[in-house]
């Protein structure tokens, strides 16, 4: 039965398991094993979409019967996909370039059954205005805000990100700070967990 099946959170982020932490439900994490660079000619939904699911169903094997969450957020403006910035100057670098702009954030999600091999995709769209930055206060952010450089677009939208903000377009708040709740919740009702 789907209902004693332990829920396992396929990523290392600290953001999206405070996020399921909020959930309330019993999970354990694992650090999943894929290699995540973007293919050739592929759309940034689509990146998303393929990472969750290759890091999900990395721990099939370690985790043969259990519900495994997979996700992956790419953020893409200007014709690019821009991933995590990994470091201070590639931060800058990146809120210079996306100051004024609006970043599109794919945001996906799967849960998959490893006992029946089911699995149930999502990509959450979210639409992000940013305001126009000074050096001053992209320098100021990023002081303040060093977990920032683990971020898509060096956006920690849930801290002092959201001051970089004008705007944000999204169904779900949830699915800009790396994990689509609303869908996750419908996921996991599926499959016999009831959240509430």
């Amino acid at each position: 039965m789907s209902m004693k099946l332990p829920l396992v959170l396929g990523s290392s982020s600290v953001f999206r398991h405070a996020q399921l932490e909020r959930l309330g439900v019993v999970f354990q994490t694992a650090s999943p094993d894929f290699d995540e660079t973007p293919l050739a000619g592929e759309t940034a939904a689509d990146t998303a979409l393929r990472l969750a699911e290759g890091k999900a169903r990395s721990l099939a094997a370690a985790f043969p019967q259990a519900l495994i969450i997979g996700a992956d957020q790419v953020a893409w403006c200007q014709n690019r996909q821009l991933g995590k910035p990994m470091s201070v100057a590639k931060a800058q670098q990146m809120l210079y370039e996306l100051s004024g702009q609006e970043i599109e954030f794919y945001s996906a999600i799967v849960l998959l059954n490893t006992v029946t091999g089911r699995i149930c995709r999502h990509v959450d769209k979210t639409v992000v205005k940013m305001r126009s930055l000074s050096s001053e206060q992209i320098c100021r952010y990023l002081e303040r805000e060093p977990d920032a450089v683990y971020c898509a677009g060096a956006a920690k939208s849930e801290g002092l990100g959201a001051a970089l903000l004008e705007r944000i377009d999204s169904s779900d708040p949830n699915a800009l700070i790396g994990l689509p709740l609303f869908k996750l919740v419908e996921f996991l009702a599926e499959e016999g967990w009831a959240v509430v």
